[in-house]
């Protein structure tokens, strides 16, 4: 078994190697197709209104605008923004920290804000050292919660309805159900209230947070232009810790259904290659003699599976 392990791991990882390259390959080909025109268009547009800027205020110089928009765009990095003739704190306040503190121990790393000390660089390090680990652990034990609370119903099902397989299936597919309707298609009604987001632009970035991905591109409580209630960036936190867990149990499942039919597949491959064996040894009793070794299932019960009998088949035997 030791022997067939390794050969089905060596020609296993070859063919999900060339499956992983070729879909992200497809995804990166369909997201140059989507979003390369865009990028193009909105760099055009911005490099025309950088000229006729220039060219409606004389007084402005090339070089000093493009050192003004360099220190917006570095203090928008660090949570500063103008507002008139202000500017807005509040990004790196308690409850800010405790969100950035949330999005760096569960991976997400939104990347729209970081430390900018020596002192804050080196903390966040130490700070995710051993804060990845305990997130782990909690999700794991979050997870297994979930999967125990399904199991206890499922079984109170059974004994209810004496159902077994349709029991299972049930909860699960009420959890999946449930976890579709509080992680993912119930936020964005939230996040469009708050952050005047579309539903879809909620959704995307649920799941996007959900999933560790972290683009970024959407964060909450990041509007200068809104106010924010005290409570929404703490439930929100336990939001994604919840989310991830279930979200992970997902993945989880995913993974067994791509291994079991990994598995079949090499299944299928035994049983080919066991066809093509024994069509070689008839062609191999033409010419000599050949032991073949048979195992019926009776001779296992008996005799247990390493006792087989072991034939000589002659020359005319075919």
């Amino acid at each position: 078994m030791g022997a067939a392990e390794a050969r089905r791991r060596r020609l296993g990882v070859p063919v999900l190697l060339v499956a992983y390259v070729g879909y992200v390959g497809l995804g990166a080909g369909v997201l140059q197709a989507l979003e390369r025109p865009a990028e193009v268009q909105a760099a055009r547009r911005l490099l025309q209104q950088h000229w006729e800027l220039l060219a409606n205020h004389t007084c402005l110089r090339g070089a000093a605008l493009q050192r003004l928009i360099q220190g917006i765009i570095e203090a928008y990095k660090s949570g500063v923004t103008l507002q008139g003739n202000t500017t807005s704190l509040g990004r790196w306040d308690f409850s800010g920290s405790f969100f950035f503190s949330i999005s760096a121990i569960t991976t997400i790393g939104y990347g729209n804000l970081s430390p900018s000390t020596v002192a804050g660089r080196i903390f966040c390090i130490l700070f995710a050292l051993f804060g990845i680990p305990l997130n782990l652990v909690l999700l794991n034990e979050i997870g297994q919660v979930m999967l125990l609370g399904v199991q206890r119903c499922a079984h109170r099902l059974e004994e209810m309805f004496h159902w077994k397989i349709k029991a299972a299936l049930l909860m699960k597919t009420c959890a999946l159900v449930s976890g579709l309707l509080l992680f993912l298609l119930l936020p964005p009604l939230l996040f469009s209230d708050k952050e005047g987001w579309t539903y879809e632009e909620g959704f995307y970035y649920s799941f996007i947070t959900l999933s560790t991905i972290g683009f970024g591109d959407y964060v909450i409580g990041m509007n200068p232009d809104r106010t924010y209630p005290g409570w929404y960036k703490n439930v929100i936190s336990l939001w994604i810790l919840f989310g991830m867990a279930w979200l992970a149990l997902v993945i989880k499942f995913c993974i067994n259904l791509l291994e079991s039919s990994s598995d079949f597949c090499q299944c299928n491959k035994k049983s080919t290659e066991l066809a093509e064996d024994l069509m070689d040894d008839g062609k191999n009793s033409m010419t000599g003699l050949h032991d073949v070794e048979s195992c019926n299932d009776k001779d296992r019960e008996t005799k247990g599976p390493d006792e087989c009998h072991i034939h000589t088949a002659p020359a005319e035997a075919l």
